[in-house]
């Protein structure tokens, strides 16, 4: 079967994810059919899905119409014959039981057609086992979306024991028809990626409480503002349901041994039933309202340790046991666990000997055998090696980069951002390869225009990576360096002789729209929202906004945008003159790319002292002119002079060499 073969796909099970996942095939177009054990749940689920549409084209992210065509394509079932007679793929979204799911298999491998696909939505039990079930097992696979379906970009596509690489090929090819990244998971190993480092990490978090050698705020609060994760490892239990991670944890526990045994404290609170934010208490109260209050001043140096020496072993393990490989491993953690940085870049970038060293404190002091290193591990410490290999030397590619990706085409330097899953915020990390690529691609002569955008067509940039960074709130010190750290590597693209294009396509905020500052010209698609919105965190832009947005808008706009901290449509700001151009959504990459290729064809050296002329001219009239000046009489010595001239006088296209 082949993705164009795919027309109709049924959901079984009409609960948060299978509604979910429903709408996520309705809205790309896919026939639906809807089904659950009896009415009223079905029925729910429908509502659901039609509330979210809803909800959709009320923010504008869908028309009315699309709304209303993708509920219409939504059919609801309470007879599974019926419901799965002309499908082409089943996604099963039953609860998470074995033996339930079994039960299922079994009746929908008499009702199928021979052709049809079936994929579990499981988020930890074993395909193979599952496909045992039926005849298809070579038709069987993992399709394991995240929660909400609607909004989450993973989808974890996963091989059982006889799964056919055609079957990996069309799930694949259909999470890419629903707008999802699919990361494949090539052996069927419990937790498989995402749930395998999140759920011990949680289980860690436990037992380092347990024990009595740190606190739960001291744990949370080093997971959220040392690490930089999205939630503490508490909170993120609380979140969850504890009740789910333990489950996983048992059947991590029943699969793979001892280093998986839940911590007494989990078992605790699932026997006393709180569960988290779903009962109203967990490891936080959440009865008043407030939720979970992580404090941001107890980080702890050896919990940080202790916890990224847990999160390293069980990367090296899903490695050493072909599940993933590290680049596999760091994409799916980034888009389903919203990490800044992937696991294995983190563990890199701590350092591995120091992780390895850390498990055999905790080992001889412990006995445990969660905390014996793996092999891979062990391996790569000893030998300075890292997950993502070494440094690379001279040979090193200058255009390689962990959060942003390069590509030179047509005398284009593209640099794209390269964070979808964190909307392109701007991490430190990113900063430093932001600055790292300016430099590589002023320095090569084949460059001659420089384009910047976000990768996918959500965000150019949401801004600064506020968790990343939340660990030097409350240092003064550490606040002025982020913000002069972020203004000369801005500043690089002010200083590069070459054009700079910013093609812009979703939102542009904050410490994003003040990068998109700094290039020459600026593009955008009509659907683009622009703003300012620190001062609604208590802050001023720090990246350069106060000085380089009122030279683009005059002082009065400049102090609207700042002081509202309001969103601001495409059209607005290309009437208030900071977009230079607007284009169709649809058209964006075709139209930014021509965009900047028609400045890569100008003259280099005219370019170069155009801007450095006007850039004088910012701060002193007089010194604008004398450098215009003396420039001018410099380009009177140029080739390029004399290709302009003739070709104008030829009545062709000038070649400029840049000399």
């Amino acid at each position: 079967m082949e993705l164009d073969d795919i027309n109709t796909i049924t959901v079984l099970g009409a609960g948060n994810m299978g509604h979910g996942i429903a709408e996520v095939a309705a809205l790309a177009g896919y026939q639906v059919n809807l089904r659950d054990i009896n009415e009223e749940f079905v029925q729910n689920g429908y509502d659901q899905i039609e509330w979210s549409l809803g909800k959709l084209a009320e923010k504008d992210q869908l028309s009315d119409e699309e709304a209303n065509a993708a509920l219409e394509r939504v059919a609801t079932y309470v007879d599974l014959a019926e419901s799965v007679s002309d499908a082409d793929v089943v996604i099963e979204a039953v609860p998470e039981k074995m033996d339930i799911k079994k039960d299922v298999y079994t009746e929908l491998e008499a009702a199928a057609p021979d052709h049809t696909i079936f994929a579990t939505n499981t988020s930890s039990l074993s395909i193979s086992e599952l496909a045992d079930v039926t005849e298809r097992p070579e038709q069987f696979c993992g399709m394991h979306f995240f929660n909400p379906p609607v909004r989450m970009q993973l989808v974890e596509v996963i091989s059982g024991a006889e799964t056919a690489e055609e079957t990996m090929d069309v799930i694949s090819d259909l999470a890419e028809a629903m707008d999802k990244t699919p990361v494949r998971v090539h052996k069927d190993s419990p937790g498989f990626i995402v749930n395998r480092i999140l759920v011990p990490l949680m289980n860690e978090a436990a037992w380092a409480v347990e024990s009595g050698d740190t606190t739960i705020a001291e744990v949370d609060s080093t997971a959220k503002y040392e690490i930089g994760l999205p939630m503490g490892s508490f909170e993120l239990a609380d979140q969850v349901g504890i009740d789910v991670g333990y489950h996983v944890l048992q059947y991590m526990h029943e699969v793979l041994g001892d280093a998986y045994e839940p911590c007494p404290l989990l078992e605790e609170k699932v026997e006393e039933e709180k569960l988290g934010k779903k009962t109203g208490k967990g490891f936080y109260d959440y009865e008043d309202g407030e939720g979970a209050q992580v404090p941001s001043d107890q980080t702890s140096e050896d919990v940080s340790r202790r916890l990224m020496a847990v999160m390293a072993n069980e990367v090296a393990g899903l490695i050493q046991n072909d599940v993933a490989d590290a680049d596999a491993i760091d994409r799916a953690v980034m888009l389903g666990g919203g990490f800044p940085d992937g696991p294995a870049k983190m563990a890199d970038d701590a350092g591995l000997e120091t992780l390895v060293e850390t498990l055999d404190e905790l080992h001889e002091k412990t006995g445990a055998e969660r905390y014996e290193a793996v092999d891979l591990l062990r391996e790569l410490a000893e030998s300075g090696d890292r997950f993502h290999g070494s440094d690379g030397g001279d040979d090193a590619d200058p255009y390689e980069f962990e959060n942003i990706s390069v590509e030179i085409r047509d005398r284009v330097g593209h640099i794209e951002l390269d964070r979808p899953h964190r909307m392109n915020t701007i991490s430190s990390d990113l900063v430093d390869d932001l600055s790292g690529a300016i430099d590589a691609l002023g320095a090569d002569d084949d460059v001659r225009a420089i384009l910047l955008t976000g990768a996918g067509d959500r965000a150019f940039s949401a801004g600064a990576d506020v968790q990343s960074m939340a660990g030097g709130a409350g240092d003064p010190t550490a606040g002025a360096e982020l913000s002069r750290k972020g203004q000369r590597t801005f500043g690089k693209l002010e200083e590069c002789d070459k054009p700079v294009i910013a093609a812009i396509d979703g939102y542009c905020l904050g410490g994003g729209m003040e990068l998109s500052m700094c290039a020459d010209l600026r593009i955008a698609t009509k659907r683009s929202e622009f703003g300012q919105p620190e001062h609604n965190l208590g802050l001023i832009p720090g990246w350069g906004g106060t000085v380089r947005l009122q030279r683009i808008v005059g002082t009065g706009r400049a102090k609207e945008i700042i002081f509202t901290a309001d969103r601001y449509e495409a059209e607005t700001m290309a009437d208030y003159g900071f977009i230079n151009e607007l284009v169709e959504n649809d058209e964006f990459e075709e139209q930014a790319f021509e965009y900047a290729k028609q400045f890569a064809q100008g003259p280099p050296v005219a370019q170069r002292y155009t801007k450095r002329a006007m850039h004088n001219g910012w701060e002193d009239t007089d010194a604008g002119l004398e450098v215009e000046a003396q420039s001018f009489g410099l380009l009177f010595t140029t080739d390029d002079l004399m290709e302009g001239m003739t070709a104008f006088m030829g009545d062709r296209e000038p070649d400029f060499k840049g000399e």
